[in-house]
């Protein structure tokens, strides 16, 4: 029998303080540091879903909306939005809390396809999710249409039908100079 589990029963949340040592040469927290610990919670969501080991296939946009300082206490929410059969697509929430004011501000969000593995490497099968709400079935089809946009986007441009006449008239709005 196929089992099933909620998000809720995946969700995880992890706050760090940001350190000096967390910054980049403005003073604020690296965003490669901060990627790296969105990576890590979408790993322990993903692990926690299918109770096993995962990998990291794709990473959606990121769009790094505000700074975060140092001294800021960074919290970031992670929870399965999406399920096939050996992957998910693990949404990623970053905020960040200055503790001195209480204020809260969303600093990024972004989507992680992560791959269900067992020890030999091999993608292996996953429970499947269980939609309790508005929220969880908005987050799953928001997923299965991201995932069609972009094949749509893949599709358009390759190389063997990109038609580049029909392109060129685009690029005059942009800061580029054309050799061919």
């Amino acid at each position: 029998m196929k089992k099933y589990k909620t998000n809720t029963e995946s969700r995880v949340v992890i706050s760090e303080l940001m350190l000096p040592s967390h910054s980049n040469f403005s003073g604020k927290i690296h965003g490669g540091y901060i990627l790296s610990l969105m990576d890590q919670i979408a790993f322990a969501c993903a692990s926690k879903h299918s109770e096993t080991y995962c990998v990291t296939a794709s990473v959606d946009k990121v769009d790094f909306l505000k700074p975060i300082e140092v001294g800021e206490l960074v919290t970031l929410k992670a929870s399965v939005n999406h399920v096939g059969n050996t992957s998910m697509v693990v949404g990623v929430r970053v905020e960040s809390e200055n503790i001195q004011t209480s204020k809260v501000k969303h600093c990024n969000s972004s989507y992680f396809t992560m791959v269900a593995k067992n020890d030999k490497g091999k993608s292996v099968p996953i429970p499947g999710l269980i939609l309790e709400n508005k929220t969880a079935i908005r987050r799953f089809v928001r997923s299965i249409i991201r995932k069609e946009d972009a094949v749509t986007r893949h599709n358009r441009f390759k190389d063997s039908e990109f038609e580049l006449k029909s392109h060129l008239e685009i690029l005059n709005k942009y800061n580029v100079k054309i050799n061919l």
